[in-house]
């Protein structure tokens, strides 16, 4: 039987005598550091863990349904990026490599070669290894750290940690710190600056290992081995000819590039570099990516132009709270011409509530309810009241729902956070 199978057991027997949740009078008895998050809420983190450990049974539902996954959790992995089949062009399976996944052979080609795009059609040979791998990595580490944070049960944070060295720190095992080798086309390159859209994900990894700080298992050299990998990828992410071809993008491969750029910069206490990033978004993405109106024409242009709109949206959005850390307020940016993200959402809003006709031939069904994460930040920084009136509209959030241990009542949604983009 494994070590925390065994703990699991122990506590709630003594549960038994407690109250609620079991942690009545308590107080969490190591999980004390400073939380170093930057999307998520660390002041309301704080409060729902005492909340907990105070016997609040209110949150019982959701806690109870992250510890079932956190359980799920434990048993996941390990993933690594060596972990493949395929070797990279550089001869190292440690070099990270995938498949643009829009990409299909020319049946009119002998061997299929070379690949040709049809974009919103996802060819299912070309999910690689790698990339589900990544994926399952960091949501594997946010439940677990989640779990260690709201439980206080060190079981949780070593096995997260576990997973983290081995993706980033163990020599047999970690990914080499670039993004060389992805999104390639077979018979066209070996990786395009458009793969960095994979790393989307790592944003939420930063908030993770900041939730870890002060378990006995994520130690000082783990914090500065995971620092030093960082530290190396943000180079990479300035120097490369992949790096600078992502930061040019014009459409969401640019804003998702400064959202991972800003949050590992941070990670590593390179404020200097966030705040330069986050300083040029206003001309160099607000301006240049929404219209008059609201729309978002490079995002409009694709197949499933619904979920591109909304993706892209959300990265402004997420570029705007961490312009909240350094006094830059992208909330409230407008062109002279009217361009802004409020407005680039209430054009979303328009086209979910039919005030505004969808385009034809595009897929993606404009629906209020994936709105909701945009709609609820919204309605804590605009006066309107129409904000709250349409989050009023939305499916309520259940009690078991884990939205409910991250966020204020008035800003929850039951919108999963999923990346997508693809290409």
């Amino acid at each position: 039987m494994h070590f925390w199978f065994s703990r699991v057991a122990i506590i709630a027997v003594l549960a038994l005598s407690h109250d609620g949740l079991g942690r009545a009078n308590a107080a969490p008895s190591t999980n004390s550091a400073p939380l170093r998050v930057f999307l998520l809420d660390g002041d309301y983190l704080r409060d729902a863990r005492q909340r907990i450990w105070d016997g609040d049974k209110s949150m019982a539902p959701a806690l109870a349904e992250l510890e079932r996954d956190a359980k799920s959790a434990m048993s996941a992995g390990p993933f690594s990026v060596v972990e493949k089949t395929n070797v990279p062009p550089s001869g190292d399976k440690h070099d990270y490599m995938s498949i643009g996944p829009y990409f299909w052979p020319d049946p009119a080609s002998s061997n299929g070669l070379p690949y040709v795009r049809h974009d919103g059609r996802r060819n299912p040979a070309n999910r690689t290894s790698n990339r589900r791998d990544l994926s399952s990595m960091i949501g594997t580490v946010e439940t677990l750290a989640l779990a260690w944070y709201f439980t206080d049960d060190e079981a949780y944070a070593s096995r997260a940690t576990q997973l983290l060295r081995t993706w980033f720190l163990d020599p047999a095992t970690r990914m080499n710190p670039n993004f060389e080798f992805a999104q390639a086309i077979p018979g066209i390159n070996t990786g395009r600056g458009i793969g960095l859209i994979e790393m989307a994900g790592m944003t939420g990894l930063i908030d993770s290992v900041g939730l870890l700080a002060g378990s006995k298992s994520w130690t000082e050299a783990d914090q500065h081995g995971l620092q030093q990998w960082f530290t190396q990828f943000v180079q990479w992410m300035q120097e490369s000819k992949n790096g600078r071809d992502e930061a040019a993008a014009k459409n969401n491969h640019g804003t998702y590039y400064d959202l991972e750029l800003s949050m590992f910069a941070l990670f590593i206490g390179k404020n200097e570099i966030a705040t330069n990033v986050i300083r040029a978004v206003p001309a160099k993405r607000i301006a240049r990516q929404i219209e008059a109106d609201g729309r978002q024409p490079l995002e409009l242009a694709r197949t499933n132009a619904w979920g591109y709109s909304v993706g892209n949206l959300r990265g402004l959005i997420s570029l705007a709270q961490l312009g909240d850390k350094f006094g830059v307020d992208l909330w409230r940016y407008e062109t002279a011409d009217g361009r802004s993200i409020r407005k680039a959402l209430d054009c979303l809003v328009a086209f979910a509530t039919g005030e505004r006709e969808w385009l034809a031939g595009r897929s993606g069904e404009p629906s209020l309810q994936s709105l909701a994460n945009p709609l609820r930040l919204a309605a804590t920084k605009y006066s309107d009241p129409k904000y709250k009136e349409l989050l009023a509209k939305l499916k309520p959030i259940d009690r078991s729902d884990r939205a409910n241990l991250l966020r204020p009542a008035t800003a929850r949604s039951n919108t999963p956070k999923k990346c997508i983009y693809q290409t």
